[in-house]
């Protein structure tokens, strides 16, 4: 007999299902989660927020995403986008403000398929993050 792990409803789980779903389709940090419930007075501890993440990754309910060495782990949810259905999951991150777009493009996913069909090599767009400027730090740059 193989046992099955139960996932129990807590306080917490709750409250983190609550702000998942008042960010979904948004990016966000282990420290925007503490930061949002510090605002509304809630207590729940910096440990618990990250324990919460890691489980919700495991389950699949959130995606976590590295970008690079000097930068926080990032997360997002999105209940009415499967990431599991669908592989593609570029980004672009701002350099200038740090700002990050999720990228839904059916031309890097015709990019995706031709780097695969004519050169032998399979991208793993959910570590794939184009550099450059957002729109508002792109205006601001030409008006200096």
């Amino acid at each position: 007999m193989t046992a099955t792990k139960v996932k129990y409803k807590t306080k917490q789980r709750e409250k983190m299902q609550e702000f998942l779903k008042k960010n979904t389709g948004k990016h966000f940090t282990a420290y925007d989660v503490c930061d949002y419930f510090k605002n509304k007075g809630e207590t729940i501890g910096t440990t618990t927020v990250y324990r919460q993440l890691d489980t919700l990754v495991k389950e699949g309910v959130i995606k976590k995403y590295l970008f690079d060495e000097s930068s926080s782990a990032c997360f997002e949810y999105d209940e009415a986008h499967d990431h599991a259905g669908h592989r593609m999951c570029y980004h672009l991150k701002c350099t200038e403000c740090g700002k990050l777009i999720h990228l839904k493009c059916e031309e890097i996913e015709m990019f995706e398929k031709h780097i695969f069909e004519e050169h032998g090599f399979a991208i793993d767009s959910t570590r794939t993050v184009f550099y450059g400027l957002c729109e508002d730090c792109a205006k601001k740059a030409k008006k200096e």
